[in-house]
């Protein structure tokens, strides 16, 4: 693939605790420049992009992020509040411990709750997969089908490890028809994206995609 056709992918990523206006603004004329798929953005900037970007540039957040042991009512206000503010796709994290506590229906229900409260715009949900058994995995690939969610994604990229080909080669094989796969954390080269990519990711989450695509050939 041409990167003008990978750039498609990416969801352009900036979620560090001191990412300062500055850094985002950056972020937010690259992703208008390369025509990348949107930015990913702590939701305290969402209000200030929108204002200043508009429908130019899709604007996705974070919610209970980056551990996903909050209630669910915060998420759900979290994603509200979010979606008010101008965000057109949330990437939601799952409560790890009710996966490990083996209450797999109360992720589903929370994962159809938000999903419900987003309606048309889009809902992708991290299961963190660093964390979890093989069974956990494929129980979650129901749970994010089961709850019609549009994307599974396999990490927050702050938790021990990012994205594996086994990981999303494993939840191709499991998640329904309607479901899409966003691989994030470790992506490391427009090798590493194209084999993704290959294996059935439609986004690709990364703050490194301009440094590992540019010295590329197109």
């Amino acid at each position: 693939m041409n990167k003008e056709e990978l750039y498609r992918y990416v969801d352009h990523t900036a979620l560090k605790a001191f990412t300062t206006w500055e850094e985002i603004e950056k972020l937010c004329d690259e992703a208008v420049s390369y025509h990348m798929a949107s930015v990913c953005i702590p939701s305290c900037y969402i209000k200030r992009v929108h204002d200043k970007y508009g429908d130019k540039l899709p604007v996705c957040t974070v919610v209970g992020f980056p551990l996903g042991n909050c209630n669910t009512e915060s998420k759900v206000a979290e994603t509200r509040q979010a979606l008010a503010d101008g965000a057109s796709e949330i990437d939601m994290v799952i409560n790890i411990g009710d996966v490990k506590n083996g209450a797999y229906d109360k992720v589903e229900q929370e994962i159809a709750l938000l999903k419900k409260t987003v309606g048309d715009k889009v809902l992708k949900v991290i299961i963190e997969t660093c964390y979890l058994t093989k069974e956990e995995k494929i129980a979650m690939c129901h749970a994010v089908t089961e709850a019609k969610a549009d994307f599974i994604k396999t990490s927050t990229g702050f938790g021990t490890g990012g994205a594996t080909f086994e990981d999303v080669a494993l939840m191709a094989e499991h998640i329904g028809k309607d479901v899409k796969i966003k691989a994030a954390g470790g992506v490391r080269s427009k090798e590493d994206m194209e084999r993704y990519i290959a294996l059935g990711c439609s986004r690709i989450g990364t703050s490194s995609a301009i440094k590992m695509l540019e010295g590329s050939e197109a």
